[in-house]
């Protein structure tokens, strides 16, 4: 979801209402492009957090403090010169530009009375944090853009600011209905997209959620719209800028498969089959939906070395599978010589010496069968031959099939590992299967290290009916759940042929469950296995007293000769996660 101008609006509201007739009382700068400012405004102290990051550019308030540099950087200090202290006057935004300003009252030198403006640009790759003075001149930003790096504007030390008009945009806060369609039509584009580019402060899923709202499809051509579609978008597009003008707000996070998806704070009706939590406060909802998003980005990350290390190993033991696989077809002839040999024996008595092949009925089929010979060896010879063959081929093939039994099993082993990182939602998480790796002697435990504590538990969701479902994360929490959770009267559900989770259904007091629970369970079982986003899966489900773990079996390797199977999707979206 883009930090776009509607999400500025709301923010600007909050702050105006939070901090306006506060006082800047601390200054610091934690990155070379982040500012956080604590303002106390009556007997609350808030934390401003200002980000001008290119990748991630952010305005909101923040309940946590950050590390600042023993010595403050220059822009950090001029702020503290000439505005710490200062009294917020007002935040307002202009337009629905994506910038937030905020004018300060503050004493000067000689004690009187001045005001100074902090703009912030949510730009993308372009955001920057100025500070201008009463005249709108630029005394420093946080980030320097000269004529060399931008044609459009200078962003320096004396330079007059202005808002670049790069893009024939209108402010949708002004427009007409007559503009609006004259905007729309000089765009030949998807109807969708012609609304952010004709508007400011219009992103792609705000076009998107007022097309839905209008009963029309986004990927339309302008050209193509007819007169009622025209006049259903003007309706939509008008009634949402006149909630934007009253400040009529309802942020909440929209989630997919108990994943952060998008956030507004306006409905997004066209994601009506999806949970969405509403917030009070806009700059909760940001805290809420960017720690969760860096949270998963963040074990990616920590994922990343034991993913290389799984893969590695992986297509290794793919390699050395295919090339045994390979050798095992080169060893079927083996009972085909030794039918040579025995045919030799019982019918070679009467060749001719020097003789090429021979001419017998195979006794095992009734079938002739021609057996080639060296001519320069004897009949005898010539079946001692194919017997030593026969011999040393079944050698091959005997210990293969041990080896490739072997690596089979490894391979599954992996890729059960592999199926864990992905669905590893919290660091604990990681600690447990980098433990299963040092024993299954992926990594070496380093020099005098003791085994980890672990923290992370298995999933915990609640069925529609109210039923207790629980879901291995990895292999070990797989067979804790099995073998030491479980009933043998509970339900254990897998994906079918592929890695994933054991699943378990606790049985109700009364032993009988609703079709529904099942559907359920099984639904999990294919989302938190290689079947996720699959519209059709496979599931094996027994009760767990069917369940068995071989002797010597890898951990999360279980057999099973007595099942039942359903065909499910893997839509988890109803289901609620009860903890982990």
């Amino acid at each position: 979801m883009a930090f776009d101008g509607i999400t500025i609006a709301g923010i600007t509201k909050e702050l105006n209402s939070a901090l306006t007739g506060g006082r800047i009382i601390k200054i610091a700068q934690p990155e070379t492009d982040t500012l956080l400012l604590t303002i106390r405004s009556g007997k609350t102290q808030h934390r401003l957090f200002l980000s001008a990051s290119a990748s991630l550019p952010l305005v909101y308030l923040t309940p946590d403090t950050m590390a600042s540099p023993m010595t403050a950087p220059n822009f950090c200090m001029l702020l503290r010169k000439y505005i710490q202290n200062g009294k917020i006057l007002g935040i307002r935004q202009p337009g629905l530009e994506r910038i937030v300003r905020i004018d300060i009252e503050h004493l000067n030198e000689l004690g009187d009375l001045g005001q100074k403006s902090l703009l912030i640009e949510i730009m993308g790759k372009h955001s920057n944090i100025i500070f201008c003075d009463d005249g709108d001149t630029i005394i420093d930003s946080i980030k320097h853009v000269s004529g060399m790096v931008s044609s459009v504007r200078e962003v320096l030390p004396g330079r007059p600011y202005f808002i670049p008009h790069t893009q024939e945009k209108s402010d949708p806060l002004e427009t007409g209905e007559q503009a609006f369609y004259t905007a729309l039509s000089a765009r030949a584009l998807p109807a969708g997209k012609a609304l952010y580019m004709a508007f400011t402060g219009i992103s792609p899923i705000i076009s998107q959620e007022i097309c839905y709202r209008a009963g029309v499809d986004a990927d339309k051509p302008t050209q193509a719209l007819e007169s009622q579609e025209l006049a259903g978008l003007w309706q939509t597009f008008h009634t949402l800028m006149e909630t934007v003008k009253a400040g009529d707000f309802t942020p909440a996070i929209v989630y997919e498969q108990n994943s952060p998806r998008d956030y507004a704070c306006v409905p997004l009706t066209m994601f009506a089959g999806c949970p969405q939590k509403n917030y009070v406060s806009l700059s909760e909802l940001l805290h809420t939906y960017y720690a969760e998003k860096s949270a998963v980005t963040h074990v990616r990350q920590k994922s990343a070395d034991l993913r290389r290390i799984v893969q590695t190993a992986l297509e290794r033991n793919v390699k050395k599978y295919d090339l045994q696989l390979k050798q095992i077809k080169d060893t079927e002839k083996k009972d085909t010589y030794k039918i040579y040999g025995e045919l030799l024996n019982t019918y070679g008595y009467d060749l001719t010496p020097g003789s090429q092949s021979m001419e017998a009925i195979n006794y095992y089929t009734g079938e002739p069968m021609t057996v080639p010979l060296d001519p320069l060896l004897t009949p005898t010879e010539n079946a001692k031959k194919y017997f030593e063959k026969y011999g040393k081929m079944k050698r091959t093939f005997e210990a293969l099939s041990d080896l490739t039994g072997k690596v089979e099993a490894e391979i599954r082993h992996l890729e059960s590992v592999a199926a864990s990182l992905d669905i590893a939602l919290q660091e604990s998480d990681l600690v447990q299967i980098r433990e299963e790796l040092i024993e299954s002697g992926y990594i070496r435990r380093k020099s005098g290290s003791k085994k980890v504590k672990i923290t992370s538990h298995p999933l915990h969701y609640l069925s529609s009916d109210g039923y207790d479902i629980y879901v291995g994360k990895n292999n070990y929490q797989n067979d804790e759940l099995t073998f030491h959770f479980a009933d043998g009267g509970d339900w254990w559900f897998h994906a079918k042929g592929m890695p994933g989770s054991h699943v378990i259904l606790k049985t109700g007091k009364d032993g009988e469950m609703p079709d529904r629970a099942f559907e359920e369970a099984g639904r999990l079982a294919a989302y938190y296995s290689k079947a996720r986003g699959m519209q059709k899966a496979e599931i094996d489900y027994t009760l767990k007293k069917n369940v068995k773990k071989p002797g010597g079996g890898a951990p999360g390797f279980v057999v099973y000769y007595t099942n039942y199977s359903l065909v499910i999707d893997s839509d988890i979206s109803d289901l609620r996660l009860v903890s982990d």
